[in-house]
């Protein structure tokens, strides 16, 4: 039993007025024991370490709910194209030389940039997933895991048939750390028939489903020509909905798909950084979340983004909406409440995404003794508009440290870069020659 006391600034993210300037949080084993000012252990809490941090804001860990994780391997592969071209002629061709070891590095890679930047959990859709799921186990963070399935491709009963074997074999490892999820990859890529067998088989195992819906104007006009409704209507009447699913993207959606969103309580999880740079447009989030759609933040995979940094999605969420409506929309703690407690709700996570009493210890810290978190007006104001992923110090997930004074604890940080990197040579020689 081991038990530790951190003393810093403390944002909980449980209200906008709470914040501690000389807080304590205990923790013992993976949990949460109490939070408040300096001073408030309970009686006879004897920690084992104390960290000093008094010029750190200690805050829950940063949740990205969509990413493709290997595609770290294809960073600035392909940029400057839109979505299809860049998924047909680049992404596609480039995955299929992808084997199983490339896509533990490619997801190993991921996992070392989004623990330096403070992200402790994330939603990740690709192939090969128990590779994805044994990166994760090592390097100690917390993942929901999806397998992408492409029913309308040759090996889409395998895939499915795959991620059933996920659920089986992996489904609360790590000490609850990893759970699965179903991924079918888009209304645009797969049947009718195909979509309801996902669903068949998410509810007999009780997992949920992830899928992207209505990223571009291009798949909307597919779905209206195939089905005469948009893709949200189209998945709604297939009876996709109804349980727990999280859509990603959201781009092009009706006042009518927000009302089935609302009343079929579908997380939606926004991608603001990628559906720039693919010029897919700006999700309607201001909309939806005055609907009461749970919305949190993703950063889809590194190669269109280019990088897996939640606070400059935190940073573009709200500037995206701001432009989209005016400059009161989408706040600095309601952007923070996206990214931590939105995240855990999207995911289906009850004791993660706060920092109180009870909860898993997944934290994180961030120096602010540094001149761009000067004066200190508004710490949300800082963290959602001034903070980078490099401000983070400490990243800690289940009460076990993974980075402390910047250093990774829990991998090898050379050799995994020197692995993606041989790795997707080879396959851009292969493909070039």
């Amino acid at each position: 039993m081991s038990k530790t006391i951190i003393r810093a600034m403390v944002l909980p993210m449980t209200g906008p007025d709470a914040f501690f300037p000389e807080g304590e949080i205990c923790i013992e084993d993976q949990r949460i024991v109490s939070v408040g000012e300096t001073g408030s252990a309970p009686a006879g809490f004897i920690p084992d370490r104390i960290l000093e941090l008094p010029n750190d804001v200690v805050m829950p860990g940063l949740i990205n709910t969509h990413t493709h994780a290997a595609m770290t391997l294809l960073r600035s592969y392909a940029d400057d194209l839109p979505l299809m071209p860049w998924l047909q002629e680049k992404v596609w061709p480039f995955e299929d030389k992808l084997t199983d070891e490339d896509i533990y590095w490619g997801t190993s890679l991921a996992l070392c940039e989004m623990i330096r930047s403070g992200t402790t959990t994330m939603l990740d859709m690709y192939a090969s997933m128990d590779q994805v799921a044994e990166a994760v186990l090592l390097a100690g963070t917390r993942a929901v895991l999806s397998r992408g399935l492409i029913g309308n491709g040759p090996n889409g009963n395998r895939a499915l048939q795959e991620n059933i074997d996920l659920v089986h074999r992996y489904h609360g490892a790590g000490n609850g750390r990893v759970s699965i999820m179903f991924g079918p990859h888009a209304p645009y890529t797969c049947s009718a028939e195909y979509l309801q067998k996902v669903k068949t088989e998410a509810d007999r195992l009780k997992v949920g489903i992830h899928i992207h819906v209505a990223e571009t104007q291009d798949e909307i006009n597919i779905i209206k020509e195939q089905q005469g409704k948009t893709p949200v209507q189209w998945l709604d009447e297939l009876g996709l909905f109804g349980g727990h699913v999280v859509a990603a993207h959201c781009v092009h959606i009706t006042p009518q798909d927000m009302e089935i969103f609302a009343r079929q309580h579908v997380c939606v999880a926004h991608n603001p950084e990628s559906n720039m740079k693919l010029s897919s447009g700006t999700a309607p989030i201001t909309e939806l979340r005055s609907k009461g759609v749970v919305v949190s933040l993703g950063t889809d995979g590194a190669s269109s983004n280019n990088n897996l940094d939640l606070f400059g999605e935190m940073r573009s969420a709200s500037y995206q909406q701001k432009l989209r409506v005016n400059t009161t929309a989408l706040p600095a703690y309601d952007v923070l409440e996206m990214a931590t407690i939105g995240g855990a709700q999207t995911l289906g996570l009850e004791d993660v995404g706060m920092l109180a009493p009870g909860f898993k210890a997944d934290l994180i810290t961030i120096d602010m003794d540094q001149p761009h978190f000067y004066p200190r007006f508004s710490i949300p104001a800082h963290l959602v508009y001034a903070a980078h992923a490099g401000d983070v110090r400490t990243v800690m997930v289940d009460g076990k440290l993974l980075m402390e004074e910047r250093k990774l604890l829990t991998m090898d940080v050379g050799k995994v870069c020197h692995e993606a990197e041989i790795r997707a040579k080879r396959i851009f020689k292969e493909l070039n020659g």
